[in-house]
């Protein structure tokens, strides 16, 4: 068998590039492999050190790989594109991952194991129907005000909309058959939101993790759920700041000389979660008045000094640094931080 100090893993869809070292300093293998031939080339070399960008595929490949024996290391796309030399093709991106997983200070991306994806999964089709289903009230009620019927803003509004519509008399026929399938599309939304909802309360059920960050205020199964799937190991962050950092909570930073200048956040990295822990944070300020201990005293605190929607992101950011504490620690969340009045 073949031996190998490393390998760069170029990822497509039907083909993959790869670039091999035997040695430091020794030429490189450079071949390009069918998808049916990939398992085969892996299993004819000893386990080695295994490169690829965390894109498309790459979490199935690297569990793939590592079942074969390999050590598998997964960077974030942006992280090897500064060790491209020139030019883009795959020999050249394959080069460059193999030379960026050798680099002392690179960071890599925990590998996902493929219960923790189909979370992900779940959240991501539920976040793509209600985002079509917001499109389609928003069509519904920019036809129907073309007839004159309108109704107040909010989700809530639309039976009543349709009931308008309905007892009309002058509204067209033509208009009311096709009010009538946008409806019905709204009701298969309806149907299939809450039952990938019941499927994240089943999974709910089964993850301690889960359930221990289920009881910080603010942060329900969906924001529990998201951020145990998204982060399989939390000790790959350094920190509570870190960890914010990576979901973009964090100020944005434009220092140089020794003189520290801050910013806006920097709204980088996982935008789901980041607007999860957003909208977690802004109803738990409309409670906050109702509570007592450290975090309400320290809401409070920012409230006198800055204005409602700095304090709601501020929140978030500290929420995010709770959430990592817990996962690190697998301590349940101290009550006396935030208890009832």
């Amino acid at each position: 068998m073949k031996k190998f100090i490393r390998v760069g893993v170029d990822l497509a869809k039907n083909y993959f590039q790869i670039h091999a070292l035997e040695s430091e300093n020794g030429p490189a293998l450079m071949r390009k492999l069918k998808r049916s031939k990939m398992r085969e080339f892996f299993s004819k070399i000893e386990p080695c050190l295994v490169g690829m960008e965390a894109c498309g595929s790459a979490h199935y490949w690297a569990r793939e790989l590592k079942a074969m024996g390999h050590e598998v290391l997964l960077m974030p796309p942006a992280y090897t594109k500064p060790y491209v030399k020139r030019g883009k093709n795959d020999a050249v991106d394959a080069d460059a991952i193999c030379e960026a997983m050798s680099r002392p200070g690179m960071r890599f991306v925990p590998i996902k194991s493929a219960e923790q994806q189909a979370i992900l999964m779940l959240h991501k089709t539920r976040e793509l129907l209600i985002k079509q289903r917001t499109m389609t009230i928003n069509a519904l009620r920019g036809h129907l005000s073309e007839f004159g019927v309108i109704a107040a803003k909010g989700i809530g509004r639309v039976d009543e909309l349709l009931d308008l519509a309905e007892s009309d008399a002058t509204f067209p026929a033509a208009a009311k058959a096709a009010m009538k399938v946008l409806a019905s599309v709204l009701d298969e939304f309806d149907k299939a939101i809450n039952d990938l909802e019941g499927e994240l309360t089943s999974a709910h059920a089964q993850s301690e993790m889960v359930q221990l960050l289920d009881k910080v205020p603010g942060i329900g199964k969906l924001i529990a759920s998201v951020v145990v799937a998204s982060v399989p190991d939390p000790s790959v962050f350094k920190s509570g700041r870190d960890f914010a950092a990576w979901l973009g909570l964090t100020p944005r930073q434009n220092s140089s000389g020794g003189k520290q200048t801050l910013g806006g956040i920097t709204k980088q990295g996982n935008r789901y979660i980041r607007k999860m822990l957003v909208l977690g944070a802004t109803s738990l300020l409309n409670v906050v008045g109702k509570r007592k201990g450290a975090l309400r005293d320290w809401v409070a605190g920012l409230l006198a000094k800055k204005p409602a929607r700095l304090v709601t992101v501020a929140l978030a950011n500290k929420l995010a640094r709770i959430l990592w504490a817990i996962m690190k620690t697998g301590e349940n969340f101290r009550t006396e931080m935030f208890a009832k009045a």
